[in-house]
Parts: structure tokens; C-alpha cells; sequence
């Protein structure tokens, strides 16, 4: 291999290699799988907090006095109705709706806007907004390599944050962003836990993640990789690009209809995905399998009378729930409760439809 397609490295590389992380090439970028075990970080999450290196993700940032009419044209979201202060998720789709990624937006002050896209379609989402906000006064600056982005997650992560960070970070609210002492703190996650994601330099990455480690360690917290990122976010019923969601989907294949409003000035995308909005569409439902082998991303679901309803798009060992759980895109919603087959390797598998998400952290 030769070192132009070597992997990227996030700043905090040499600490994963410290800690004896599996490493693997994830969407361009050598990645911690696991360290100690995908199980045991996975419950160190749901029972305590998980440290997350998320340094991978896009952070693309959009200036301008244009700024907001820019990302209203470019992206599903309106801006508009969007405070300082606050994150939306949404998507970005084609001019025929599929959908490019999903990403979250953050709006830090009047005119700049941060955008945070999958790694895998960084540079793809990248380029769609330079050249969506062409025609607009603002500015497109993809400031990955400049950031270290660290998350804890899990029900002990605000009293270790608030130690480390800042004691302000209660007053954080879910979906919100704020500034304080050189570093963005958000309030978003994704493993069905509460927690935090901080921005900093890309420098400090290494400095912060010890911090929080130190003050976690009395309270069980784990270094966490892309393997149990994987089963928690699956469990909390939450997207993957790549599986759930695709350029061969719409917002409304997705359960994403929420996302999909009538701007006044339009958005890139509106036409197709207002006729989409009138036809059939697919469905994305929770599955629990019945038998010791999990269903895996592509396998066939079957309906009552044999034939193909759909395919499975995420699946595992629930390790929370101690059960087969799956994800799967079918052509027409199915009712909670009701029977489908799946064929696991040959063999046609029972399977419960339920609702999404599997688990939900107590409030």
C-alpha cells in the first residue's frame, strides 16, 4: 500500500494505539474498533460513560450574510426558525431525492453555521455545498483536520463532564451547542444515552480525552470503539449511511418524513421529494429474530405468504436486551406484532415485528 492511500489519522491516533486499540481502515480513516472488548464497551456505556474518538467526522463550516439562505437551499433544514445556540439533524439530498447523508447542523452565531457530515461522505458533502452555496454570499471552510472531536456518552457523562469541562454544561440542553473557555460543547449523541460532544483544536484532543478518563475512572468509564458505536446506535433505533439510509432512498423510506417542509424559496431536491411525498413509499421497522443466528445486513425478509417484502439493513446481538434485534426496509409498513421470516443463511427464521426504538434510557 503506498502511503497516498494510507489511511488518515485523527489527532488522537497514538493514544488508541497506547491503549491497544484493534485498529481498521473505516471510510478512509484508521479507526478503533474496540480496545478491551465491542460487549464490555458497549455496557460500560449503558451502565456508566463511553469515550468516543469522533474526530473522523466532517466539520464543515458555512459563513457568510448568506449563510442561512444558503443552507436553506442546500439542505432539508430551515434555518430560519433556527436560535443561536441550537442543532437540528437533518439531510442532504440530490435533486431527486435521494438522500446524500444525514448530518447535523449547529448554529454558533448569526451568519456561521457548523455542519457535521458522516466521514465516509465528508468530501462528497463538502463539495455539494460549495457548489450549492455558490450563487449565495457565503462561504464554504471544511475544517476537519483542524478539530479533535471527543464525545462521552452514557448515564454517568454530565457529572464527569461538568468536572473536567465546565459546571455550566447542566444548563446545556438536548440538541444545543454552546462556546465555552476554547472549545464547542453539543448535547447530541448517538447510543440512545445522554452526553456530550466537544470540539476542540486538534492539539488538545489527547489532553481532553485523559482528563475526562482520569475523572471517569472511579465511575467504571471505557474507551469505546466503532464495533459497540455500532450495537448502541442499533439499539436506539438511529440511522447508519450505508445501511439504512442511501442515495436509493427518499427521507420518507426512512421514517424521515418530519424532515421534509415546504420552504418558500425552495431547496434543492423540493420537486421530486414533493412527488414522492404522494407515492408509495418503503418502510423502516424493528425486528426481533427468533434462533441463535443474528440477521445480517442484506438478508431477505419474507412475508406471511413467502414472498420478499424487503431486506435487512442493520442486525445484531442486542447485548443490552440479551436479544437478535434487526433493522429492515420493507415495501409497506408492517403492523407491530405481526410475523415475518427471515432467511439467515438458508434457513427461513421467525421474526416479530416491534417498535423502534429498541431501548430507551430511563429519563
Amino acid at each position: 500500500m503506498s502511503e497516498s492511500t494510507q489511511p488518515r489519522r485523527t489527532p488522537l491516533h497514538d493514544l488508541h494505539v497506547e491503549l491497544g486499540a484493534r485498529l481498521i481502515d473505516f471510510a478512509g480513516w484508521d479507526m478503533p474498533v474496540w480496545y478491551d472488548g465491542a460487549v464490555e464497551e458497549h455496557h460500560a456505556v449503558r451502565r456508566a460513560a463511553g469515550l468516543f474518538d469522533l474526530s473522523h467526522m466532517a466539520e464543515l463550516f458555512v459563513t457568510g450574510a448568506g449563510a442561512e439562505a444558503a443552507l436553506n437551499w442546500a439542505l432539508l433544514i430551515d434555518t430560519s426558525t433556527m436560535p443561536v445556540g441550537r442543532a437540528r439533524y437533518s439531510m442532504i439530498c440530490t435533486e431527486d431525492g435521494g438522500i446524500i447523508d444525514d448530518l447535523i447542523v449547529y448554529r454558533l452565531d448569526d451568519h456561521e453555521f457548523m455542519v457535521v457530515a458522516n466521514a465516509s461522505n465528508g468530501a462528497v458533502v463538502a463539495a455539494a455545498l460549495r457548489d450549492r452555496c455558490a450563487d449565495f454570499d457565503a462561504e464554504v471552510d471544511d475544517r476537519t483536520e483542524s478539530y479533535s472531536l471527543v464525545a462521552i456518552q452514557g448515564p454517568k457523562a454530565e457529572q464527569i463532564a461538568r468536572e473536567v469541562v465546565s459546571p455550566e454544561l447542566v444548563d446545556l440542553r438536548y440538541y444545543r451547542v454552546a462556546q465555552l473557555d476554547g472549545l464547542l460543547a453539543a448535547r447530541t449523541g448517538y447510543t440512545g444515552e445522554d452526553g456530550f460532544e466537544f470540539f476542540v483544536p486538534a492539539s488538545d484532543g489527547i489532553g481532553l480525552w485523559q482528563r475526562l478518563a482520569q475523572a471517569g475512572s472511579a465511575h467504571g468509564v471505557a474507551p469505546v470503539g466503532l464495533a459497540a458505536r455500532d450495537t448502541l446506535r442499533l439499539e436506539a433505533g438511529m440511522p447508519l449511511y450505508g445501511n439504512e439510509l442511501g442515495l436509493d432512498t427518499t427521507p420518507f423510506d426512512v421514517g424521515s418524513a418530519r424532515l421534509v417542509k415546504p420552504k418558500e424559496a425552495g431547496h434543492v431536491g423540493a420537486d421530486a421529494l414533493a412527488a414522492a411525498a404522494e407515492q408509495p413509499h418503503q418502510s423502516l421497522i424493528g425486528l426481533e429474530i427468533s434462533g441463535r443466528r443474528p440477521a445480517r445486513t442484506g438478508y431477505d425478509v419474507h412475508g406471511a405468504d413467502g414472498s420478499k417484502i424487503g431486506t435487512v439493513t442493520s442486525g445484531t446481538l442486542s447485548p443490552t436486551l440479551e436479544k437478535l434485534i434487526a433493522i429492515a426496509r420493507v415495501a409497506t409498513a408492517r403492523e407491530i406484532g405481526s410475523t415475518v421470516h427471515v432467511d439467515v443463511r438458508g434457513t427461513m427464521t421467525e421474526a416479530i415485528v416491534v417498535e423502534l426504538p429498541f431501548y430507551k434510557r430511563a429519563r
